[in-house]
């Protein structure tokens, strides 16, 4: 970590981002920030269950949402699109004979939708897979009849027609042959989501082909990662008293112990440029502002010297041992009145099969995974920021669990709703079903920000939810008596929990996870990085900052706990990566230029990102 400067160094190389700014089109100048006005869920339609809304877009047919809200929730073999319960079909024929089915996804979001062309003298249809970047201000409506197409509408209320299907080869066809993952349409206006192989490093590679090709495979990656990575990524400092005064800044001072005359301070060991800073050290516990880039601050803690009231306070924590306690992590707050919050899935991960972890009795050998299908064809999925949010993108990290760990194998979780395999939602676009009891991320189309344990009721916000992704359980939950987070009751319970970790609960390890915490004055997403911890480290740790709740992220690799911010600063863009070492993970350009992970190209995880609000 630098100190303070009238013009800070950056430890981050310089990054072009070439591909992702070059593919911000001026014919699309809009503002990722706007919003929608938020709408309640509409009363449920008929014939749906109760526990769900299914919230009419203009022009839906009642009848039709009914039967497809059936679709979602039979019990049987189905397409991707068949868990689509607020999806808007439509037929059309072109001048050439051939069938077109157009279909909105969900029209509540009107983000992602499918473009069908089947051949006049029949045969497989080609599925075209495309985005519409900018859905809270650019609306995409589909016109029928003799001359079908898609009508544009601008913010200004201009509209502009497009037929992307049309002539030979077709604008669609020609899009697929570029190869590129987001590949413009309808003058940039548009996207079409092509095929691509997902980044991943050799670690992960190494560990997936025992997994899956090795008899006792995953038995021996846990091995290596009990015997051989458990505090492999542990960072200790001696804790002094010598800081400077921290700046007062962010979401406000962790409660630390206080009886020393002095603040504890460490030297931070932070890839992240940090303004206040006194000859690099940082007073735990408090919040520093990252160098150009307003309403992004960054902390760090050593649990043993969290305040006595919460470290030893109410609610079920385990004792800390003396490797966690004394271990240094880090943390990053948003403010949210800056930044919007967006989720995409990997290439590959996390998978929607089924894990192998839930009892026999409760995979049902029908199906081919626990919401009836086995993958998500023909929708293409590319776990990188959409090119035309990438000149406003503050910062992604990594998501959570893959499928085959996220679901439960012990505890009542494990004995619901197919085992409760974790959900997730891109765009509008149900993936995979989400599930009560689990911690939940959720983003509506209003932008609206949420982090809750899901249940059944929840689900009527499903029509109006653009992001979604589940991760196990609780860290914290909220006391409805005083806002204030608690540990949530697994927190000590390793099965229950499905914390990962060895058999013999030997759960201590690199983690990252995520909170929120809200002030007097704003709300602030708080990403955590755990050198080496428990559940038990990281519950007490976030509420020590004051979260009202907490969940968990990923685990176990710096790959798995990634964290960058994209920092503009005299007309370059900086990447500066929470930890050094997790600028491995992203690739070198021509000339060694830095090329992001989730922005320059795809990747095989899924992660989060983070974009200014324009307005």
């Amino acid at each position: 970590m630098h100190p303070r400067m009238s013009v800070p160094p950056r430890r981050a190389t310089r990054a072009a981002l070439a591909l992702a700014l070059m593919a911000a089109s001026p014919a699309l100048a809009l503002s990722a920030g706007s919003q929608v006005a938020a709408t309640a869920p509409a009363p449920a339609t008929p014939g749906a269950a109760a526990s769900a809304a299914v919230a009419p877009a203009p022009g839906a047919d009642p009848a039709v949402l009914a039967k497809q809200w059936a679709e979602y929730q039979a019990v049987k073999p189905k397409s991707v699109l068949e868990l689509q319960p607020y999806r808007q079909e439509s037929d059309a024929t072109l001048a050439s004979g051939a069938k077109l089915r157009f279909v909105s996804l969900n029209p509540n979001v009107d983000a992602w939708f499918l473009a069908s062309v089947t051949p006049k003298d029949g045969g497989t249809p080609a599925a075209y897979h495309l985005e519409n970047p900018f859905p809270a201000r650019q609306k995409v409506a589909f016109s029928g009849g003799d001359a079908p197409a898609l009508q544009i509408t601008a913010p200004d209320g201009s509209t502009t027609s497009c037929t992307p299907w049309a002539g030979d080869p077709s604008e669609l066809s020609k899009a697929q042959d570029a190869g590129m993952p987001f590949a413009p349409i309808c003058g940039g206006r548009l996207y079409l989501r092509n095929r691509s192989v997902g980044a991943s490093s050799t670690l992960e590679s190494v560990t997936d082909f025992l997994r899956h090709n090795v008899w006792g495979g995953d038995a021996i990656v846990n091995f290596v990662k009990d015997n051989f990575y458990q505090d492999a990524f542990a960072q200790t400092g001696k804790v002094t008293g010598d800081a400077a005064a921290a700046p007062d800044a962010g979401p406000g001072h962790a409660a630390v112990e206080t009886a020393s005359a002095s603040a504890p301070s460490i030297a931070g060991r932070t890839g992240l440029v940090l303004t206040g800073t006194s000859g690099g050290r940082m007073e735990l516990g408090a919040w520093y502002p990252v160098t150009d880039l307003p309403g992004v601050f960054a902390s760090a803690m050593e649990p043993a010297l969290i305040a006595p009231e919460i470290l030893h306070g109410p609610g079920k924590t385990n004792p800390l041992d003396k490797v966690e306690a004394r271990a240094i992590d880090y943390f990053v707050a948003f403010d949210l009145a800056k930044f919007n919050i967006g989720y995409a899935v990997g290439t590959a991960h996390p998978a929607v099969d089924w894990s192998p972890r839930p009892p026999a009795n409760m995979q049902n050998a029908d199906l081919p995974g626990p919401d009836g299908i086995g993958n998500t064809k023909p929708l293409v999925r590319l776990g990188m920021i959409d090119p035309k949010l990438a000149p406003l993108a503050v910062a992604t990290f990594t998501g959570g669990y893959k499928r085959e760990h996220g679901a439960f194998h012990r505890g009542p979780l494990a004995e619901v709703n197919a085992g409760s395999h974790y959900g997730f939602i891109e765009e509008g676009v149900i993936l995979s079903k989400l599930q009560p009891g689990l911690s939940t991320i959720y983003v509506l189309a209003d932008g609206t920000i949420g982090m809750k344990t899901w249940t059944a009721a929840d689900n009527a916000m499903l029509p109006k939810i653009r992001y979604a992704r589940q991760n196990g359980v609780p860290i914290l939950e909220t006391d409805p008596a005083t806002g204030r987070g608690v540990p949530g009751q697994f927190v000590t319970n390793w099965a229950a929990g499905n914390w990962s970790g060895s058999a013999e609960a030997q759960l201590r390890t690199l983690r990252g996870g995520a909170c929120m915490k809200v002030t007097p004055t704003t709300r602030y997403l708080v990403y955590g990085y755990f050198s080496t911890a428990t559940p038990s480290a990281m519950a007490r740790s976030f509420e020590a900052y004051g979260c009202s709740y907490a969940m968990q992220l990923d685990m176990n690799a710096l790959e798995h706990t990634y964290l960058a911010l994209y920092v503009h600063h005299a007309g370059e863009v900086h990447i500066e990566h929470l930890i050094p070492g997790m600028a491995a993970v992203d690739k070198k350009g021509k000339g060694g230029v830095p090329l992001p992970r989730f922005i320059a190209f795809p990747d095989n995880r899924d992660m989060f990102f983070l974009t200014r609000k324009t307005n």
